[in-house]
């Protein structure tokens, strides 16, 4: 059996089961409520994230995620990031916290992460870096993790790629000193997590439960529900 230098998570739809629209719709309505004192509307906002969204998607990696977001945001809003970034801030360690009622419980959240530590030298919260780190880590707490548990948690001011730019996971590589070809990569996104990772050489696993499906590029390797996967890591 393969001896991991590495094992990724994914975090939404993987660790934390979500769906994936009714998630965002309602922190997006969350977020909008939080920034309306700067005179942003809704619909001004959720035009703006969604165009911050799709540049840091497209980062060609000379600036961060967090410099390319907020260079598109504020231009579109006309907020300067001085004045709307600590309110965003404060709202992913508080008011987003909200969001939990659009994600479900995962009780295998913390054997998993229990038993990659035991087979492998590093564990990696591979969540595409969109979010600032207050809000993977308000996330990550809704099943139970802490940013302690991992060696390494992507994040939009730590990360110059996203996902499925296969650019996000060499920068996890090259960072930590990592052989592609010796790393596990668990998802739910075919070609986010399974076809970008395996594109380097990572192996994969494919969590089924809150699948998202790729029709021109189906996994064909090992795949399972979460409690399948963590039956997969005691074997490993």
């Amino acid at each position: 059996m393969m001896t991991y230098q590495a094992i990724l998570f994914d975090l939404d739809g993987t660790l934390l089961p979500m769906d994936t629209e009714a998630f965002t719709q309602g922190y997006f309505r969350l977020l909008a409520k939080a920034v309306a004192p700067l005179g942003i509307t809704p619909e001004a906002m959720i035009s703006a994230l969604w165009s911050g969204i799709r540049a840091m998607m497209v980062n060609d990696g000379r600036r961060s995620n967090r410099e390319r977001f907020w260079e598109v945001f504020s231009a579109e809003t006309g907020v300067a990031q001085a004045l709307c970034e600590p309110i965003c801030d404060r709202f992913y360690t508080e008011g987003f916290h909200q969001a939990r009622a659009f994600t479900g419980d995962n009780p295998l959240a913390v054997e998993a992460m229990r038993l990659a530590r035991q087979k492998a030298d590093k564990v990696i919260l591979a969540t595409n870096p969109l979010f600032p780190l207050p809000g993977q880590t308000t996330r990550m707490s809704w099943v139970g993790l802490r940013p302690s548990d991992f060696d390494l948690v992507t994040s939009y001011e730590g990360d110059r790629f996203c996902k499925p730019n296969p650019a996000y996971y060499q920068d996890i590589c090259d960072r930590l000193s990592l052989d592609p070809a010796r790393c596990l990569m668990i998802g739910n996104d075919e070609r986010e997590d399974m076809l970008a990772a395996h594109s380097l050489g990572m192996a994969g696993y494919l969590v089924t439960d809150c699948l998202l499906p790729c029709p021109e590029h189906p996994w064909d390797g090992p795949r399972g529900t979460f409690a399948d996967m963590t039956a997969m890591l005691r074997r490993l």
